[in-house]
C-alpha cells in the first residue's frame, strides 16, 4: 500500500490586526512615531489598513506594554520619552539580558554559537558602515544589534524570559533611535568582547562588558543633551 503524501499544514494568515500591531509598534520604535503624537483613530485606519475598532484594540495592546497612552475618553498617544523612564529601562535590561546570558552560556550548542557568530558579522558589517559616516541605514543597524543580542541570550530555555527581554529591548532601542545614538568603535569593540566570552562561556566577563555597554550608551546619550525631561 502506497504511504500517505504527507502535506505540510500552512501557517495561519495573519490578522489585519495583527499586521497593523507590528507596524505600529516598529513606527513607534523606529521613530515614525514620535514621542508625544497624538493618535487620531479616523485619521490613521487608512494608513494602517484597518477600522477603527481594531486601531483601538491596537493602541490599548500597545498601551499594555507601555508604547502608547490611553487618555480614557480622550484616545491614545505616543508614550513620552524621559530621563527616569530611560535610566528604568537600562536597569531592567540589564538584569534581564545578564540572567539570560547566564543560562544561554551554560546551555548553548555549536547551532548556538553559529548563531551568535553570524549575527555579530552581520552587525559589525553594519558598524563599519555607520563609522564610515553612512548614517542612512540606522535602522538596520538596529535591527543587527537587536538581532546579536537576542542570539546571545537565545540559549537560555526560557521563551517568557526572551519575550519579556525582547520587549524591553525595543524600550531601550526606541531611546536610541529618538537620540540617533552611534558611540563607535567603543560599541564595536564591547559586541566583539561579547562574542569572545559567548565562544568562551565566559558569563561574568560578559555581565561585567554589558554593564558597561549599557551605561556607557545612556550616559552618551544624556551627556550630549540628546534627550530631556
Amino acid at each position: 500500500m502506497k504511504a500517505a503524501e504527507i502535506v505540510p499544514s500552512e501557517a495561519p494568515a495573519e490578522t489585519p490586526g495583527e499586521i497593523a500591531y507590528r507596524q505600529i509598534r516598529r513606527d513607534i520604535v523606529f521613530g515614525a512615531l514620535v514621542p508625544g503624537t497624538r493618535l487620531r483613530l479616523e485619521s490613521l485606519k487608512a494608513p494602517y489598513l484597518v477600522s477603527v475598532s481594531t486601531l483601538r484594540e491596537v493602541f490599548n495592546r500597545l498601551a499594555s506594554e507601555r508604547f502608547v497612552v490611553a487618555e480614557g475618553q480622550r484616545g491614545f498617544h505616543v508614550s513620552p520619552v524621559s530621563e527616569k523612564h530611560f535610566r528604568e529601562v537600562a536597569g531592567m535590561r540589564e538584569l534581564l539580558e545578564a540572567n539570560a546570558l547566564r543560562q544561554s552560556f551554560e546551555r548553548g550548542d555549536l547551532e548556538w554559537e553559529a548563531q551568535v557568530v553570524a549575527a555579530h558579522h552581520k552587525l559589525s558589517r553594519m558598524e563599519a558602515l555607520m563609522e564610515a559616516g553612512d548614517c542612512t541605514r540606522t535602522e538596520a543597524w538596529k535591527r543587527y544589534d537587536g538581532e546579536f543580542h537576542g542570539a546571545l541570550i537565545a540559549a537560555c530555555g526560557s521563551k517568557v524570559l526572551m519575550e519579556a527581554h525582547r520587549r524591553i529591548f525595543d524600550h531601550f532601542l526606541r531611546y536610541q533611535i529618538v537620540a540617533v545614538v552611534y558611540r563607535g568603535k567603543a560599541a564595536c569593540d564591547e559586541h566583539r568582547r561579547l562574542l569572545e566570552c559567548a565562544l568562551e562561556r565566559d558569563h561574568e566577563t560578559a555581565v561585567e562588558i554589558l554593564a558597561g555597554h549599557i551605561e556607557a550608551c545612556v550616559e552618551h546619550t544624556l551627556g550630549n543633551g540628546l534627550l530631556k525631561d
